[in-house]
């Protein structure tokens, strides 16, 4: 770091993670600013839980180094938990409390002055919505509920770094938009948010997103920048049948992916262009019929399959913020 420069907020450097011969992280190196909200994506086994292991200080990296607030991750990793909050994908908080006695719990395992505690603990049952069940036991909400319950747990000390591993699987739409709402919120007041989430509108949410694939990073950048790298490489089909359409123009030369989009056959193709002169002359298809065609806009479905496919998500690796 030169002179007079600042450390970033969180800076991986090289990291990897292994178990056996079995490389979960491969090689990661990641920066992040205060405020960011920060998507991690990848399918399952891409490496996500283990980097957040590391970054929580749960388990040791077998190579390269980390820092948050200029604290080793694991080296200082007591350091660091008592500015960070941690929400894994499991309900973990004492199922036979109530919200109340949840929240007092942490409010005091984190140190949090009595006052104080009582005035953030009331301000997050009204904001959370928690209010009317506070006396209800943990083990008898529903899972929107309990989760809630456990982001509010762990910012009641307001942490400067907030992790949470998949935090809206299987919620309704409501709590989804409440959870998003509160990390908005910390965002603005200073907190990082660094997510993991299989929800591709989720990942739209996000001010960054990076996406991991068999433990290697393969492309961070905001949403808009890594959607701007598949313009003219989507095509929306009017054919029916839809359901027969998508499976034939799967075996397409040069066609990535396809799938239904609001009513439309999509496919990520190579080279789009030449793809529809040679379908205009001479349609394979003869049970289907082919109706129009245009460019669509990409979204972040086509995004995570782009990076997904060979070709594709070799020209996705160079976006960087």
């Amino acid at each position: 770091m030169r002179r007079g420069e600042k450390p970033q907020f969180l800076a991986f450097n090289g990291l990897v993670k292994r178990y056996g011969r079995r490389i979960a992280v491969d090689n990661l190196s990641l920066n992040l600013q205060p405020g960011e909200v920060f998507g991690f994506l990848g399918p399952n086994g891409a490496g996500k839980t283990s980097t957040i292991r590391m970054l929580c200080g749960l388990t040791r990296s077998s190579a390269g180094n980390g820092t948050v607030l200029g604290f080793d991750i694991w080296n200082d990793r007591f350091e660091i938990r008592s500015r960070l909050g941690y929400v894994p994908q499991q309900f973990s908080l004492y199922a036979d409390l109530t919200i109340l006695e949840n929240l007092w719990f942490f409010a005091s395992v984190y140190g949090v002055p009595k006052q104080s505690a009582d005035c953030r603990i009331q301000a997050l049952l009204a904001q959370l919505d928690l209010f009317p069940y506070r006396r209800v036991r943990a083990g008898h909400l529903s899972g929107g509920f309990k989760q809630l319950l456990a982001i509010g747990s762990a910012i009641l000390h307001k942490p400067a770094l907030l992790v949470l591993d998949e935090p809206t699987s299987g919620l309704d739409p409501c709590n989804r938009q409440t959870i998003w709402n509160l990390l908005y919120e910390l965002s603005q007041e200073g907190t990082t948010v660094f997510v993991t989430t299989h929800n591709m509108d989720e990942a739209d949410r996000c001010t960054r997103v990076g996406f991991l694939y068999s433990g290697k990073l393969l492309a961070i950048g905001s949403p808009a920048q890594l959607k701007e790298r598949l313009v003219n490489q989507i095509l929306d089909f009017e054919v029916d049948p839809l359901i027969a359409a998508q499976s034939s123009m799967r075996d397409l030369p040069g066609v990535f992916g396809t799938r239904l989009r609001s009513g439309k056959i999509r496919l990520l193709a190579d080279d789009p262009r030449n793809l529809i002169a040679e379908l205009r002359q001479h349609w394979p298809f003869p049970a289907l019929a082919w109706h129009a065609y245009e460019f669509g806009v990409p979204d972040m479905d086509d995004v995570f399959e782009a990076f997904r496919c060979g070709i594709l998500a070799a020209k996705l690796e160079s976006t960087e913020v």
